[in-house]
């Protein structure tokens, strides 16, 4: 199986200007962990994750003063539509973390998760009169 299988391809981005708090909302409205952020000043693109939020907030910051900009991975690792969940995975084990921006031809067009590679090798759930009997 692809990453293409299994990435979401429900991307949000934000701006580097955005606060923690924000930020949080944003990504809880659309159930996703991680927020791609945009500098349009520098044409890159980075990662803010629930971890760095949570890092944050147990720091003491307040997330309203805490942009987006302060916190973001930089250091990115990407990953291509046609590597292999293994390729993703060994990836996000190497580099210690759970979500990886996938480009196509320098533009993003998704998200893989530790919990999108797990939700495709998992079994399918049986129904419990299934596992009954």
């Amino acid at each position: 199986m692809l990453v293409r299988d299994a990435m979401s391809t429900v991307v949000l981005t934000i701006g580097p200007a955005h606060t923690l708090r924000q930020a949080a909302r944003l990504m809880s409205d659309r159930r996703v962990g991680a927020a791609i952020v945009h500098d349009p000043d520098t044409s890159g693109i980075g990662i803010l994750t629930e971890r760095d939020i949570i890092d944050s907030i147990g720091a003491g910051q307040n997330p309203d003063d805490e942009t987006a900009q302060a916190h973001t991975t930089t250091d990115v690792v990407f990953a291509a539509p046609g590597w292999t969940l293994e390729e993703a995975a060994a990836a996000m084990t190497h580099g210690g973390f759970r979500h990886l921006i996938v480009l196509d031809d320098q533009e993003t067009v998704g998200v893989v998760s530790v919990r999108d590679i797990i939700r495709c090798w998992a079994p399918a759930r049986r129904e419990p009169a299934a596992l009954a009997g």
